[in-house]
């Protein structure tokens, strides 16, 4: 185990095997909670929660989401699965409301982001107690090993931002906070809870990795060196809003919602 690693080898087995792996003990109840209040105040800033492109690679916008995808816990653990050459592909958060009807559809991640290889990680951090009750994911073991046929729904409930769901029944499913990978069967279920449920989810890709369905991807180096250059390289912010990260967010994300809304008629993030 090298000085970094911070999984065991018995833990990046279960990853391969299962698709997944949690949880993974990254901020503590107070750093999470902190994180919770900057989002929470941002929010009230903008008349409430987020929605749109700023909901889409929020740390191109925000320091403390640029601090996060750089964390030093999270990265580790990535390392372990990916390799040492790490470049923050996509976040984006996931908020359920107490008692709101906002779900997550099961689906694969896999399937419209036209990504060469399914080397591909998500860091599902929380920002709240995620439980049965607020709606937390729900995976199927040993589901990330081939890919499925997909539909679009555009359904208005939907967290997803096609609305996409697996044209195939889904038998089992069990509850988790995680890493998991790019093929798994995830969803969620909405929030029956009195309490919000925020998560915030980091899309990791090692360099080597391309984009084939469509121009101008870009992506932030966040360990190691890109040998590759596959990806325009992206920026994080001098300050929160500032200036220069709005004009670089709104270049970025308008070329991203090219690539993954392609075919639909669909130009912008809901």
């Amino acid at each position: 185990m090298t000085p970094k690693s911070r999984l065991a080898s018995s833990a990046v087995e279960r990853y391969h095997r299962d698709g997944f792996l949690f949880p993974i003990p990254v901020l503590s109840p107070v750093e999470a909670g902190g994180l919770r209040r900057r989002l929470e105040a941002v929010e009230a800033e903008h008349g409430g929660a987020l929605r749109g492109e700023i909901r889409h690679k929020p740390h191109l916008l925000f320091t403390w989401l640029a601090d996060l995808v750089r964390h030093p816990a999270i990265l580790d653990a990535v390392e372990d699965v990916l390799g040492p050459n790490l470049l923050a592909w996509s976040t984006s958060f996931f908020i359920k409301e107490a008692r709101d009807p906002a779900y997550v559809s099961w689906h694969q991640d896999a399937t419209y982001w036209g990504l060469s290889s399914p080397d591909v990680l998500t860091a599902w951090v929380a920002f709240t107690d995620a439980t049965v009750e607020n709606g937390a994911m729900r995976m199927v073991p040993g589901s990330h090993t081939g890919e499925l046929e997909h539909r679009d729904t555009f359904a208005p409930h939907n967290l997803l931002s096609r609305g996409q769901e697996i044209a195939v029944e889904v038998d089992e499913a069990r509850e988790s906070r995680s890493l998991h990978h790019v093929r798994m069967v995830h969803g969620s279920p909405a929030n029956r809870s009195d309490n919000r449920r925020v998560g915030f989810a980091i899309r990791y890709i090692p360099t080597h990795v391309r984009q084939i369905a469509g121009e101008g991807d870009s992506a932030l180096l966040v360990r190691g060196v890109d040998e590759y250059h596959h990806f325009a390289p992206e920026q994080p912010p001098a300050a929160d809003l500032a200036p220069a990260a709005r004009a670089h967010h709104a270049e970025v994300v308008a070329r991203s919602a090219k690539i993954l809304y392609r075919g639909t008629g669909v130009e912008r993030f809901r």
